[in-house]
């Protein structure tokens, strides 16, 4: 038994740790260690892939880039290589994933798993709209071949469903070319929700890649930054070196707090938008900001943090957005990593995907027990009103109500699951 803890650090329990070296010996030995469920990177921040008590199988060892067509983009993989890998080893190469989300520090299965998506959805979609063919173990021993291409119906339950449809061993991913490895960057302060949804709308025909970072505590205003960027037909500049830094303990109390908050906000706030409207950035830096910074979810001390993502339709995203703010705002809790931003209309087809058109709101928050509980319960009510939906990725407290209300397609998703996968995720939202 090995003990596990989520990115979001709210518990820590026993699992028994089973590693394939091989897909062959996932085939042989899976039925054997049953229920289980896949483990990567431990990047999620709530209980979708833990099984407290139970059996995990951890992906990272099955991380072999299998082949790639230099000239298509095709990229054949095994399950457990993480975004990082293929970024590092394809991008000198000229070519890119088409989509990531806010850390690379994740597996191709989980992001499969879990449909992630990034700053250009409006113009690329989610991830799973550039995943071509997945191949799929199930716990009996069956091995499923699924595609995009043939639309097949056990390739939609798998994207985004949360590792609940088997092992994935492998995948093929379509990537982009791209002239290097540089960002056409711009960051624009904005100073009302009036003016972020028309910097959104204004920038989607030009800028491939939108996102804003909003005060979500100033009680006399909603201010933020807009940031922008397209990748940049630069080819001979040299990349700079990058370096990593560790957060180097766990405090005994949270650092993001109704002190430090409302001086990191104002200094964040101030500080960029200062900054040289234009600049050129390096890939990683403007993709995955966080990534420097190595166990940064320590900052939130022994009790852990709780990401709180929803997505609400865009008709009513004005309003729910100016009602969650106010809620957060009169409930004196806070977020610093507060982030803001539009999805398009662009669908990925997975049976229980979080993307969808309309407005996502993705906030961090100390656990400080009851009084968090009871501001979660109350911007869920705003978010089942309007009709929205909680991003399964980052979820550990969701009611299994909100659930089901928000995910219509989990009955049909049910013909799919596999029976000998269980998670803490699935026992809390489908009892099973």
């Amino acid at each position: 038994m090995a003990t596990i803890q989520t990115w979001g650090r709210l518990s820590n329990t026993e699992h028994d740790i089973i590693s394939f070296q091989t897909p062959n010996q996932a085939i042989q030995q899976l039925k054997q260690h049953l229920p289980g469920v896949a483990y990567g990177m431990g990047r999620s921040y709530g209980d979708v892939a833990l099984n407290t008590q139970g059996h995990l199988w951890q992906t990272t060892t099955l991380n072999h880039l299998i082949s790639f067509n230099l000239e298509t983009g095709i990229l054949h993989c095994e399950a457990g290589a993480t975004l990082q890998d293929i970024h590092r080893t394809l991008v000198p190469q000229g070519w890119m994933l088409a989509v990531t989300p806010g850390t690379q520090m994740i597996t191709v299965g989980g992001a499969i798993s879990n449909d992630v998506h990034g700053k250009n959805h409006h113009a690329f979609g989610s991830f799973g709209a550039h995943v071509l063919s997945i191949t799929l173990l199930r716990t009996d021993g069956e091995i499923i071949e699924c595609s995009h291409h043939e639309k097949s119906e056990w390739f939609y339950a798998t994207l985004g469903g949360i590792g609940l449809t088997g092992l994935i061993l492998e995948a093929k991913l379509q990537l982009r070319s791209v002239n290097g490895p540089w960002i056409q960057s711009e960051t624009i302060p904005y100073y009302s929700l009036q003016e972020f949804f028309s910097l959104a709308d204004s920038s989607e025909a030009d800028w491939e890649h939108t996102v804003s970072w909003i005060d979500c505590i100033n009680s006399s205003s909603t201010k933020g930054l807009f940031i922008r960027g397209n990748l940049a037909q630069i080819q001979n500049q040299s990349a700079p070196k990058l370096k990593d830094k560790t957060f180097p303990f766990t405090p005994p109390i949270s650092l993001v707090n109704k002190i430090s908050l409302p001086i990191f906000n104002f200094a964040y706030f101030h500080k960029n938008a200062l900054k040289k409207r234009n600049q050129l950035v390096h890939y990683e830096p403007f993709f995955y900001p966080l990534d420097s910074i190595q166990a940064w979810n320590k900052m939130y001390g022994p009790l852990g943090f709780y990401q709180y993502q929803s997505v609400v339709p865009r008709e009513v995203g004005l309003e729910a957005t100016q009602e969650m703010l106010k809620m957060i705002k009169k409930s004196g809790e806070g977020s610093f990593l507060a982030v803001l931003k539009t999805f398009g209309d662009r669908e990925s087809g997975g049976l229980l995907s979080f993307p969808r058109s309309g407005v996502t709101l993705a906030l961090d928050f100390p656990n400080r027990g009851e009084k968090t509980s009871k501001l979660f319960n109350e911007l869920d009510h705003i978010v089942q009103e309007a009709q929205g939906r909680l991003y399964l990725a980052k979820d550990a407290r969701m009611p299994k109500t909100l659930f089901e209300a928000s995910y219509p397609r989990i009955q049909e998703f049910m013909k799919y699951r596999d029976p000998g996968i269980s998670s803490n995720m699935s026992r809390r939202l489908l009892g099973v």
